[in-house]
């Protein structure tokens, strides 16, 4: 029960890694706000599965690309909890296109919800952190290793790497840790179909470990880093990608 007594929000979290997450923080004790943009139905059931192991568990609904919505859930978090001591920063989207057909559209709907989203919940987070706290962003490999088609995307995501140092190195003299975890292959409902087939055995095969990862493989180091086993580190990008290096094909 490593996170016994805290309170979590994790953004992001009816499915996939961050369902993975939020269902790990409430088997290690914490009470976890599972944060929802459209798929209320799948929340509620985290929130279901962390109550049956248990846990403590609600679902709140906000668009995180959103100001006014990211400051309602955090409004909400301090209404009914009073404090909060973990943030995942985990909502995301990612839109597969060649240069050639770059559409602003598809541009801001990226930055907006993978990097302004995570800007923005982390200055709501500040106002209810009490004398500590551990703010933990979602990543990707594809930050340092972008795949074909990728470039908006993997932008997005080193700049969660880069403002995860910046930031750590701003909170760090408050008691406040910063880390990014980056994900490689994994299996989730948004991924399923994209590693099918040739490009699936090529990546498999790029993959020291031999596998797709699972959310389950990443959650126990989003435990580890926002339990006070990890006090002593911040400003890190951890890869948790099975090893791989380069795209994996």
């Amino acid at each position: 029960m490593k996170l016994s007594g805290k309170i979590a929000v994790v953004t992001g979290a009816s499915k996939g890694i961050g369902a993975g997450i939020a269902s790990a923080f409430g088997a290690a004790g914490a009470t976890v706000i599972v944060n929802y943009a459209s798929g209320k139905d799948d929340a509620d059931k985290v929130v279901a599965q962390i109550h049956a192991q248990g846990g403590k568990a609600k679902s709140i609904q906000a668009d995180m690309s959103k100001s006014a919505d990211v400051i309602r859930l955090f409004d909400a978090v301090r209404s009914e909890f009073g404090t909060l001591d973990i943030l995942v920063n985990n909502a995301g989207v990612a839109v597969f296109e060649m240069i050639d057909d770059l559409t602003e559209e598809a541009f801001h709907k990226q930055f907006n919800l993978n990097v302004l989203g995570y800007l923005l919940a982390t200055r709501e987070a500040l106002k209810q952190f009490s004398a500590s706290g551990s703010i933990i962003n979602v990543s990707s490999i594809l930050s340092t290793d972008p795949y074909l088609a990728s470039s908006v995307y993997a932008a997005t995501k080193g700049a969660v790497d880069t403002l995860t140092l910046a930031i750590a190195r701003e909170l760090g003299p408050r008691g406040i840790r910063v880390n990014s975890i980056l994900p490689g292959h994994t299996n989730t409902p948004g991924t399923n179909g994209n590693f099918a087939g040739e490009l699936g055995e090529k990546l498999i095969a790029g993959t020291p470990l031999g596998r797709f990862g699972e959310p389950e493989d990443i959650a126990p180091v989003v435990v580890f880093l926002a339990s006070d086993d990890s006090h002593w580190v911040t400003g890190e990008s951890l890869r948790v990608s099975g090893g791989v290096r380069g795209v994996g094909y």
